[in-house]
């Protein structure tokens, strides 16, 4: 019989945004490299929505307030899957820092296509926006990894 127990590793991401503007963290890990959402890792017994408030405080500096679930993202892992939970805002007070893991920027919608995105960040993005998808998955398809959203 087929398990239906597999390794998971839960991470979130958050869009904080102010009118056209979004929030985004030039990443400088090479796993995922250029603008994107600020993120990281759930701790163990920790609720998904502290989480987002706590990696937000850690990595921007702000207090976000009522942040929502609006979608997830996974990919396949070594024996298991990691799953990105996907929440937005625009409830937030306090100062703008960076961390160590990239620099802060606001951009307006207008001026994505200036800078350097991480890679798909506009069907991310789409994920985000549209609350007719709720599901940004990459699937292996051969030796390329495909974006299906739904």
């Amino acid at each position: 019989m087929m398990s239906r127990t597999e390794q998971v590793e839960l991470t979130i991401l958050c869009s904080i945004y102010k009118e056209d503007q979004l929030l985004l963290q030039n990443r400088i890990k090479d796993d995922w490299k250029g603008y994107t959402f600020p993120g990281g890792h759930v701790e163990p017994g920790e609720s998904f929505v502290d989480a987002a408030v706590r990696e937000m405080r850690e990595e921007t500096g702000l207090e976000i307030k009522n942040p929502r679930l609006c979608g997830i993202k996974q990919f396949p892992i070594e024996n298991g899957r990691y799953i990105v939970l996907l929440f937005k805002t625009d409830q937030f007070s306090g100062k703008l820092v960076s961390s160590e893991e990239g620099k802060m920027k606001w951009f307006s919608r207008d001026d994505l296509y200036k800078i350097q995105l991480a890679e798909n960040f506009m069907e991310l993005l789409q994920v985000f926006d549209d609350d007719n998808l709720t599901e940004f998955q990459y699937i292996e398809n051969e030796d390329e990894w495909k974006v299906v959203m739904k």
